[in-house]
């Protein structure tokens, strides 16, 4: 793995900035690039080091599941020969690592925020395990992906079985012999579940409520079509579940040796054991929901629904382009099974990819809804000189990758620049 650059290190007796920004990932740094290039004095301040998570909690085998193209972080756009290819972890890593070098953010690493809390007098005070800090104005660039789920029958269990999160994955050869039981379908699931199956290792596959798309759809990639279609532009505003988008699990695709579809179905034909929700563990049994058909079902639709849009545009612009297709499923479950003795499965393995919760709990402001989720307009919080970046949807479906958030961090940059221009008039 390349070494990360060293960023910065600004002294901790500078403890007032105008602008702090919580965490260092690629939202975060992207923040940086903003506020420098304004020139206004900030700091990034990050629990492990930058980019951390991209390093630590990606399997080996992972790749990115949009093209290369999509990679456009401020002013570091790809630049390699294979736009419409997938970067691997390792590639991934070289592109982070260039665009950390470019942006030099002064970055404090290795420090946990304990606590942010408004000042009487305006601005924000930071506690972290570093020392105490204040700024006028305070970015939320942390993520929304903190706490691992697991459900509290992995508790039951036998000790004899392996349990771990989608983000402690590595490679099949890591786990330990037997079948190895996949619960969850999304992104990461339907992922970790081929890249056992492609290794030969038996697999149960618990299947959610995840949709599917193509990887590619009438010559092109889908999401080549969709980009076309202005989808990644459409604001959360103008969705058709508007807020509730944000609600929504990631389709399952891969970029996988040059990308293709994930079909569950397939994967079944070639022995793979695919049952409905986890719901429990008792009796010495696990227990599934009887929906495992319609979930196949729900995420074929979707799939075809997506393909009959790119129909719909390509006949409406005359775009010459290959037949029109329906996906046809290849094999359909028998009955629904809904229990699986453990003794006799064999499972020597647990790998739970059922996504993570939001925890915030750092920021003692009443900026959060019942579920956890900060209240805000494209990151722009009703708190004075408070905003959130590089949450899923925060503004469009790229807020949360390297696609997107540009357009977001630009954002809220000329905000912060014109808030900031007050202060200093002000002053």
């Amino acid at each position: 793995m390349p070494s990360t650059p060293e960023p910065s290190q600004p002294a901790a007796t500078a403890h007032h900035y105008s602008v702090i920004v919580v965490g260092g990932g690629q939202a975060g740094l992207s923040m940086s690039y903003y506020l420098k290039q304004a020139g206004i004095d900030h700091l990034v301040i990050e629990k492990h080091t930058v980019t951390h998570t991209w390093r630590s909690q990606r399997w080996d085998a992972f790749c990115l599941v949009t093209p290369n193209w999509q990679c456009a972080l401020p002013g570091y756009p790809y630049r390699g020969n294979d736009p419409h290819g997938f970067m691997k972890k390792d590639e991934i890593i070289d592109y982070l690592d260039g665009f950390i070098a470019m942006v030099d953010a002064p970055v404090l690493e290795h420090t946990e925020v304990r606590r942010v809390t408004p000042r009487p007098q305006g601005g924000y005070d930071v506690f972290t395990l570093q020392g105490q800090f204040s700024a006028d104005q305070v970015v939320v660039a942390s993520g929304g992906y903190h706490a691992p789920i697991v459900p509290r029958m992995a508790e039951r269990l036998p000790a004899g079985i392996r349990q771990i999160q989608s983000s402690e994955y590595r490679n099949p050869q890591a786990l330990p012999e037997g079948a190895v039981l996949v619960v969850g379908s999304g992104q990461s699931g339907a992922q970790i579940a081929e890249d056992l199956h492609l290794a030969g290792r038996q697999v149960i596959l618990a299947v959610g409520e995840a949709p599917r798309c193509a990887r590619f759809y009438r010559g092109r990639d889908v999401v080549d079509w969709l980009a076309d279609m202005q989808y990644y532009d459409m604001p959360v505003s103008e969705h058709p579940l508007r807020e509730g988008v944000r609600d929504n699990t990631n389709h399952y695709v891969t970029g996988r040796d040059g990308g293709r579809d994930i079909d569950l179905r397939r994967f079944a034909t070639e022995g793979m054991e695919l049952y409905g929700v986890l719901e429990d563990y008792r009796d010495g049994a696990l227990h599934f929901s009887p929906n495992l058909a319609a979930s196949l079902d729900d995420a074929d639709q979707t799939y075809n629904r997506i393909n009959a849009g790119i129909d719909k545009y390509i006949e409406k612009n005359g775009i010459e382009a290959p037949p029109a297709s329906v996906y046809v499923p290849v094999w359909q479950p028998d009955a629904e099974r809904t229990t699986l003795a453990l003794g006799d499965a064999g499972i020597g393995a647990i790998i739970w990819c059922i996504g993570f919760r939001p925890d915030f709990s750092w920021l003692d402001v009443p900026a959060f809804n019942g579920r956890g989720y900060p209240g805000h307009v494209r990151g722009v919080t009703p708190h004075d000189g408070l905003y959130f970046l590089g949450l899923p949807w925060l503004h469009t479906w790229g807020s949360g990758r390297f696609s997107g958030i540009a357009r977001d961090a630009g954002h809220l940059a000329d905000l912060i620049g014109k808030r900031h221009a007050g202060y200093q008039r002000a002053a």
